[in-house]
């Protein structure tokens, strides 16, 4: 697996989190739970999930539309959150919204590094980078669209198939990730019946692609 990335913000993307200026040590928390990882590269493996409130994005088919409006979720001491996290045997903690990098990352993902713990985050990559994170997992939405800044950056491309068309943004992102960054192609989870076969044929026509499943549901965990 790839060595953590620590985020130096250009300039122009200091000038925008001018408001994060002082350090953080609170964050507006939705849920946090110990599980396993249902997706991605890291499928079957336990994980400490923070999903933290807050989303610019707005997807249709969000399952978690209730994560968006972050003043409706309680502010977390990070040192707190972070004992929390400790409490269990996890090696992993995945960070994820809502869209998590609507906040600024670098005391939270401080914390758990020093903890001895892997930081991951799920991302539209629709904010600028913060904190220092060992896996990012972007996934691109057609509501806005990620920074160019946050795509060499990437570990994995997951992208969310919901309509035919939405293979070709798969090629459009696939095509601007780094060489090394990992394909995955996952169907919507309320059409998966339809879309998982086309997929499959995708796959097949495409073999640098890989099927991601939201097994985690599957299994009916969180």
């Amino acid at each position: 697996m790839a060595a953590f990335v620590q985020i130096q913000l250009s300039t122009c993307e200091q000038s925008d989190m001018t408001e994060l200026a002082t350090k953080t040590t609170t964050l507006p928390v939705m849920e946090h739970f110990y599980t396993l990882q249902g997706e991605g590269a890291y499928m079957g493996k336990a994980a400490y999930f923070i999903r933290l409130g807050g989303c610019d994005v707005g997807c249709v088919w969000c399952d978690v539309k209730e994560s968006w409006d972050a003043a409706k979720h309680p502010q977390w001491a990070i040192a707190d959150l972070v004992a929390t996290v400790k409490a269990t045997p996890t090696e992993i903690v995945v960070i994820t919204g809502g869209e998590p990098l609507m906040h600024d990352l670098t005391e939270l993902t401080g914390q758990l590094k020093a903890a001895g713990l892997r930081t991951h985050i799920e991302t539209s990559g629709s904010s600028p980078l913060s904190g220092t994170l060992d896996w990012i997992t972007l996934s691109p939405k057609k509501f806005k669209q990620p920074l160019r800044g946050v795509l060499p950056h990437a570990h994995e491309l997951k992208i969310v198939v919901f309509n035919k068309s939405d293979f070709d943004w798969a090629r459009q992102w696939a095509a601007q990730v780094g060489p090394h960054c990992r394909l995955y192609i996952q169907p919507e989870w309320s059409k998966a019946a339809q879309i998982t076969p086309l997929i499959i044929e995708f796959i097949k026509e495409n073999p640098q692609w890989q099927l991601s499943l939201q097994v985690h549901k599957y299994i009916n965990v969180p």
